[in-house]
């Protein structure tokens, strides 16, 4: 389990860095993994797909109100100022792409899963949960803007 849980490290790392890259371009670095809370990245926005197959769970990305509107104007092209729709189909998106990803690295592994549509929640003191005894990967990545989380929780089947 010890080098599945690094092999999905390493998955969500590239994924994530390779989003970054081409879509959104902004400099972002992974951070060491975490078991600290999310609650320590201060999130207003946290965007949420769950996955199904071989490996069942829950990937999150989770941000700051800063970083999100950062983060949707970099990718829009245009100056947003407000958490509203854009934002929330921006980090949406960012979330779906990262899933995507690590749905590739694993299916190169023999390993299948399936995605659902993105969640995305707006608010204050946001908190995660679900799935009892479910393995977590927390990294945090920094950037220019502030730095967000990616999480994944999850079971394999």
């Amino acid at each position: 389990m010890e080098r599945f849980f690094l092999e999905l490290e390493k998955y969500l790392i590239d994924a994530t860095l390779e989003v970054f890259a081409s879509m959104i371009f902004i400099d972002i670095e992974p951070e060491a993994s975490t078991d600290a809370p999310v609650s320590v990245l201060d999130p207003n926005l946290s965007s949420l797909i769950g996955l199904a197959g071989d490996l069942k769970g829950i990937l999150a990305i989770h941000c700051p109100e800063h970083v999100a509107l950062g983060i949707t104007t970099s990718m829009l092209g245009m100056e947003v100022t407000e958490l509203g729709e854009d934002v929330k189909d921006a980090i949406g998106e960012i979330a779906n792409m990262v899933a995507g990803g690590l749905k590739v690295a694993l299916a190169a592994n023999d390993r299948k899963i399936e995605l659902a549509i993105p969640t995305t929640v707006i608010g204050k003191s946001i908190r995660t949960t679900g799935l009892t005894g479910a393995t977590r990967i927390m990294i945090p990545f920094s950037s220019p803007i502030g730095r967000f989380g990616v999480e994944l929780r999850f079971v394999l089947a």
